[in-house]
């Protein structure tokens, strides 16, 4: 299992856990959602559960649920601005194709 996250996307992760001391971890996964089949999930993981597995990337906890992990494995996760937007850049050699929104992913 190889999740790699940029120096940028690290410092990101950082800022969301100091603020929230009681978090296990940040949480990676996917959903099952968009036109494409799949969408990533990132988010605060309060609390871990049965299906969990808890990684510890460049010192940031990651959490990451059983079903996600062969969806995610070899994922790059940046963290990039682009005007007045910022959000996380998965770079996914699992990924097939993408939809021309780039919000979901499908496997082949």
């Amino acid at each position: 299992m190889t999740i790699s996250i940029t120096p940028v996307a690290s410092q990101r992760m950082r800022q969301f856990l100091a603020q929230s001391p009681d978090a296990s971890g940040v949480r990676f996964g996917v959903k099952r959602t968009g036109c494409s089949g799949f969408a990533y999930v990132v988010d605060l993981a309060e609390a871990l559960g049965a299906d969990d597995q808890l990684i510890e990337v460049d010192g940031v906890p990651v959490v990451v649920d059983r079903k996600s992990l062969p969806l995610v494995d070899g994922t790059v996760i940046d963290f990039q601005r682009q005007g007045l937007n910022a959000s996380f850049v998965f770079h996914n050699p699992n990924a097939t194709g993408e939809c021309g929104c780039g919000e979901s992913f499908t496997v082949g």
